[in-house]
């Protein structure tokens, strides 16, 4: 199903052959989870270009996909050519937004004959949009990543004490994750306190947690190549009233957000959801990021929501949902939810609870 809809794309892009180097893109159409190799899909050849460290796994793995290993003098440029010629293929698509130059260079002096502007056709996001819309086994893992996420939360509650570092914390969380049937992570993990929780991308550091800080944890992680995220911001000791009144705003913005998204929508129009909430109470200049993107074997897919995105949502994409108020000089709040798009609404795969916790 999956290889036959990348077919159809390179049909009605008038190709005769895709060379693919997306690690998600190739393991989502030939089950290789590898890295450093390639996918060469035609309308009669599906083969790994690979490497000895790869052959044995890109064999077992990759079902129903050729292996072909680079040797010496055999190199990719090599095994690409005769590719080419034994399927008289003149018009090739690339991933052009993940080929570097120097690496299409070098396969294209591999080629003789032919006029390369013609030969080399960028496929730009094409591909990678066949993975928008989840399938249900698909679902079923990011669920079980998340379902880890909402765990390793429960449990660095029982951790979290004045004293203990960013760096600390953020190290837990990943052990917690890795013990508990994750793979790795699934970016890297964000345990922002105090000021820092003011940058949503912080960087953990050394700084210790003290009372009145604001704490704000994003991670997540990979279960069978799948990834989760979420983002839940607590209080170390009691919380002011203008900590309360922030994260009120984002809760409603949020809640509004998951009340109100479904199919059909584009995503702008999810966006505004929860724009409009932070924007009525007065903060819009603190919400800077786009209220959400799509997740799957990477940790941000397309489409997202955002004030930008015109694509309309299907049932099946995935999308977080995670409204914040970042005020220097202050902290900030975030709170994020992985959910399922629906016809009628959306599919909550998070579950952590979400009223402000002061510990």
């Amino acid at each position: 199903m999956r290889i036959q809809a990348a077919r159809t794309l390179l049909k009605e892009k008038g190709l005769d052959a895709a060379f693919i180097a997306s690690p998600a893109n190739i393991r989502y159409l030939s089950g290789f989870a590898g890295t450093d190799s390639y996918l060469y899909l035609s309308g009669r050849k599906q083969v790994i270009l690979t490497d000895s460290r790869y052959t044995l796994q890109a064999e077992e793995e990759g079902k129903g996909s050729e292996v072909r290993t680079i040797k010496g003098e055999r190199g990719y440029g090599v095994l690409l050519k005769e590719l080419l010629e034994e399927d008289k293929a003149t018009r090739l698509g690339f991933e052009d937004g993940v080929m570097t130059w120097q690496t299409v260079k070098k396969l294209q002096e591999a080629q003789e004959g032919g006029k390369e502007e013609e030969r080399w056709v960028p496929l730009g996001e094409d591909l990678s949009l066949l993975r928008a819309v989840k399938e249900e086994e698909e679902i079923e893992k990011l669920s079980r990543a998340e379902q880890i996420g909402d765990e390793a939360f429960s449990y660095i509650l029982t951790e979290i004490k004045p004293g203990i570092t960013e760096l600390e914390i953020a190290a837990k969380l990943e052990y917690y994750m890795k013990s508990h049937g994750a793979q790795e992570k699934s970016f890297d993990t964000i345990a922002a306190s105090g000021l820092h929780s003011a940058m949503p991308h912080a960087v953990p550091s050394e700084k210790a947690l003290e009372k009145g800080d604001f704490l704000t944890l994003d991670f997540g992680c990979r279960y069978q190549g799948y990834c989760s995220d979420m983002t839940r911001t607590i209080v170390i000791g009691k919380a002011s009233q203008k900590q309360k009144e922030i994260y009120k705003i984002v809760l409603e913005a949020q809640e509004a957000a998951l009340s109100g998204l479904r199919a059909g929508m584009t995503g702008a129009e999810g966006d505004r959801l929860a724009r409009k909430v932070i924007e009525e109470a007065g903060y819009a200049e603190y919400f800077g990021h786009g209220l959400g993107h799509s997740v799957g074997l990477e940790i941000h897919e397309k489409p997202a929501l955002s004030p930008k995105d015109q694509t309309i949502l299907r049932p099946g994409i995935i999308e977080t949902i995670e409204p914040g108020i970042y005020i220097p000089g202050f902290g900030g709040v975030r709170i994020e939810d992985m959910t399922v798009i629906t016809e009628n609404g959306i599919r909550n795969l998070t579950s952590s609870p979400k009223e402000l916790i002061e510990l």
